[in-house]
C-alpha cells in the first residue's frame, strides 16, 4: 500500500454551489475540479502525489499544533497553526458575492494572529485529471497556467510570485496583526487582478449565514445537523437543482482495493431522503428546485420509463461513461481510479419507489403536481406494474448477475403505495382497482418469498438466507410497522450480522455472489444512522441514543462524514457524502421527538 501524505478525515470542503475544493489540515488544496463539480481536476495529489497537482499554503513551523474549524453557521474554512513562535491562520473560501454564474475562484486569506513566521506557497495545477502538459508563465505579477484544449488559469497575490518550473511559489514572512492574500481562479476572471476581497468575504459570510438561519430545527444535536444541512447546501447546484451524492471521485472503500468510484452526479434514489430532510428542516426552495430537477430528469428519458436511470448527470444529462484513470496512482495506491459511473445503465427497479416518494412528500408539503406531472407519473406506475416481479442490479449496484432484492421489491411497493395515495389525495385520474391490486401483490410477494421461517427473519433476496442493511428502510417507508414482531426479529439479526458497536455494513460479501467485485468493504454510515432510527422508532430510545452519540464521535474534526468508515471509524471513500448527511438528518429529528417525550400523530 501507498504511503498517504494526508488522510481522507484531514480535510475540510468549501464550495460556491457550482463546485468544490478539499483542504487538508496542513493547508494543502489537494483535491479541487473547475469549473464545475464533474469537471475534469486540476488539483489531483488526492488520488496520486504532489506531482498530480495541489495549492500548498502553510508556516515554516513543522512542529505546529494544527486545527481546522469553520467560521460559525458558514462554509468558510479556517485552518490554524499553534506554535511556541506564534498562532497563524489560513481562511479558505469560494465568494458568492455576484452572480453566481461567474468563474469560481479560491480566495486564501493569511493572518499572523500574534508572533513571527516564514510561509512557503507552491499552487502547482495540472489540468485534466492531471493527463495534461500544464505550462506556467508570469504576465504582470499573476502567474498563469495553461495547457492544451484546457481552461487558461490564474493565481494573483498580494506577496510576490516567482516561477518554479510549471509552478507558483512564494516565500514571505508575516508578524503579528500582517495579512496576505492569494485568490487562484479563470484567468479571464476580473477579480483576480483586483485583490479587493473584503466586500466578497463579508457577502459570502453573509449567504451562508442567511441560509442557515432559514433552519427550523431546534432540538439536540443543531450544530451536526447544521452542518450536515451546509454540506448539503454545499453539493447542490445552484444551476440546476440537483444535489451531488459527493464532492470528490476515486476515494476507496478498501485502501488499495478496486472499489473506487465516481459520485459526482445526482442518484434518483437520493430524491426521497433529500426532499424528506430539506423541509423537515424548513428548506422547501431547495427541495422544490431537486424536485424540478428529477422532472427534467424524467423529460430526459423520453417519456420512456424503461429509460429512467439510476442517476443523471448534474445538468440532468443522461450519459455518465465510466473510464479509467491510469496516470493516477490512486489514494493509498487504490487503483482503478474511476470517472464516470456505469451504474447509469443498470436496471435498478428500487428508483421507482424512490422518486414516487419524492413526489409524493413534494405534493404533501409543496407544490401541487401538474397535469402533464401525473401523466409521468402514471405511465411510470404502469411500467412497475408489468415489471415489479423482475431481478435487478439491487439498491448497491451489484456488478455481478441480477437478483430479486428484497429492497427493489419493497420499493416497488412504495411506488405503487405512494401513487395511491398522491392520486385519492389530489382527486386526480388513475386506475385505481388495477394499482390496489398490484401494491397488494407485492406485498404478498414480499411476505411469501422474503420472509424466512426457518431462520425466523426477512432474507435480502427471494427464497435467501442473507441479510442487507437495506432491509432497515422497511419500516422507515411504513411497509411493516417497526415494532412488528417479525420485523423486530428481523432487526436483531441485522444486530447479530451485520452490526458491530454500531456500525452497519451493507450485507457480507461473501454471502452475496452479485457483489461481484474482489476486496473488501467498510461499514456504512448511512446504514449506520438508519440502524439508529429503527431502534429509536422500536422503542429502543435508550440503545439507540448511545449508538447516534458513538457515530457522531466518528465525524472528522469538522462534522463531516464520507460513505464509509474503517475498522477503527476513520473514514473510508468519497467525502462528504449526501447520503450519510441525510441520514444523520433524519436519525437525529426522530430521535430527538421521541427524547423529548413527543408523541407523533402516527407513526409505523
Amino acid at each position: 500500500m501507498h504511503q498517504v501524505t494526508r488522510k481522507i478525515g484531514d480535510h475540510g470542503v468549501i464550495g460556491n454551489l457550482r463546485t468544490c475544493a478539499l483542504i487538508a489540515n496542513d493547508g494543502t488544496i489537494d483535491y479541487f475540479c473547475w469549473p464545475s463539480l464533474d469537471s475534469p481536476s486540476v488539483f489531483s495529489a488526492l488520488l496520486d502525489s504532489d506531482k498530480a497537482g495541489l495549492f500548498s499554503l502553510a508556516p515554516d513551523w513543522p512542529d505546529a499544533r494544527r486545527q481546522q474549524l469553520y467560521l460559525p453557521d458558514t462554509n468558510i474554512l479556517q485552518t490554524r497553526w499553534l506554535a511556541a513562535e506564534g498562532v497563524a491562520e489560513i481562511t479558505d473560501y469560494m465568494p458568492l458575492c455576484d452572480e453566481q454564474d461567474k468563474q469560481p475562484r479560491i480566495v486564501r486569506r493569511v493572518k499572523m494572529v500574534h508572533g513571527e513566521a516564514r510561509f512557503q506557497l507552491r499552487c502547482a495545477p495540472v489540468h485534466d485529471y492531471a493527463r495534461a502538459t500544464t505550462q506556467a508563465s508570469m504576465k504582470a505579477g499573476l502567474v498563469h497556467f495553461s495547457a492544451a484544449g484546457q481552461p487558461a488559469l490564474c493565481l494573483a497575490g498580494t506577496q510576490p510570485l516567482q516561477l518554479d518550473g510549471a509552478a507558483a511559489v512564494a516565500s514571505f514572512t508575516l508578524k503579528s496583526g500582517e495579512h496576505a492574500e492569494f485568490i487562484f481562479g479563470s484567468a479571464s476572471d476580473e477579480h483576480l487582478a483586483q485583490l479587493e476581497t473584503d466586500y466578497c468575504f463579508q457577502e459570502t459570510l453573509r449567504f451562508w449565514r442567511d441560509w442557515s438561519a432559514q433552519s427550523q430545527y431546534r432540538g439536540r444535536w443543531r450544530e451536526m445537523v447544521n452542518r450536515s444541512a451546509l454540506v448539503l447546501k454545499l453539493l447542490t447546484s445552484w444551476q440546476h437543482g440537483s444535489i451531488a451524492a459527493a464532492a470528490t471521485f476515486g476515494l476507496p472503500e478498501e485502501p488499495g482495493g478496486e472499489r473506487n468510484w465516481d459520485y459526482r452526479a445526482s442518484w434518483i434514489r437520493d430524491a426521497s431522503f433529500s426532499v424528506y430532510a430539506l423541509m423537515r428542516l424548513g428548506y422547501v426552495v431547495e427541495a422544490k428546485r431537486f424536485t424540478r430537477w428529477v422532472a427534467r430528469c424524467v423529460e430526459n428519458s423520453h417519456h420512456d420509463e424503461e429509460k429512467l436511470q439510476v442517476m443523471y448527470r448534474l445538468d440532468s444529462g443522461t450519459e455518465l461513461y465510466e473510464t479509467e484513470l491510469l496516470n493516477l496512482a490512486g489514494y493509498a495506491g487504490s487503483r482503478p481510479v474511476r470517472i464516470g459511473n456505469d451504474a447509469w445503465r443498470q436496471t435498478q427497479l428500487d428508483i421507482y419507489g424512490e422518486l414516487m416518494d419524492a413526489i409524493y412528500l413534494a405534493n404533501k408539503y409543496g407544490e401541487a403536481i401538474s397535469h402533464r406531472g401525473w401523466e409521468h407519473v402514471t405511465r411510470m406506475i404502469d411500467y412497475v406494474c408489468e415489471h415489479w416481479n423482475q431481478p435487478d442490479a439491487g439498491i448497491w449496484e451489484m456488478r455481478g448477475e441480477p437478483e430479486h432484492f428484497l429492497h427493489s421489491r419493497l420499493m416497488c411497493w412504495v411506488a405503487l403505495d405512494r401513487a395511491l395515495r398522491l392520486g385519492m389525495k389530489r382527486s386526480l385520474s388513475m386506475p385505481y382497482d388495477r394499482w390496489d391490486k398490484v401494491r397488494a401483490a407485492i406485498r404478498e410477494d414480499i411476505w411469501q418469498h422474503f420472509w424466512n421461517d426457518e431462520l425466523g427473519h426477512f432474507s435480502a433476496t427471494r427464497h435467501g438466507r442473507t441479510l442487507d442493511a437495506s432491509m432497515l428502510l422497511m419500516p422507515l417507508v411504513r411497509f411493516v410497522g417497526a415494532t412488528d414482531p417479525q420485523w423486530i426479529a428481523t432487526l436483531d439479526a441485522i444486530k447479530e450480522k451485520l452490526v458491530s458497536d454500531g456500525l452497519v455494513r451493507r450485507y457480507n460479501i461473501d454471502e452475496t455472489p452479485a457483489d461481484g467485485l474482489q476486496g473488501d468493504e467498510g461499514a456504512f454510515a448511512a446504514c449506520s444512522f438508519w440502524y439508529v432510527e429503527c431502534l429509536a422508532r422500536a422503542g429502543r430510545v435508550e440503545e439507540a441514543h448511545f449508538e447516534f452519540e458513538k457515530l457522531l464521535n466518528y465525524a472528522n474534526p469538522l462534522g463531516l462524514y464520507a460513505e464509509e468508515f474503517d475498522v477503527r471509524g476513520y473514514p473510508l471513500g468519497n467525502i462528504p457524502q449526501a447520503l450519510s448527511h441525510l441520514a444523520l438528518i433524519s436519525a437525529a429529528f426522530f430521535l430527538n421527538r421521541k427524547l423529548s417525550g413527543d408523541v407523533p400523530l402516527w407513526q409505523p
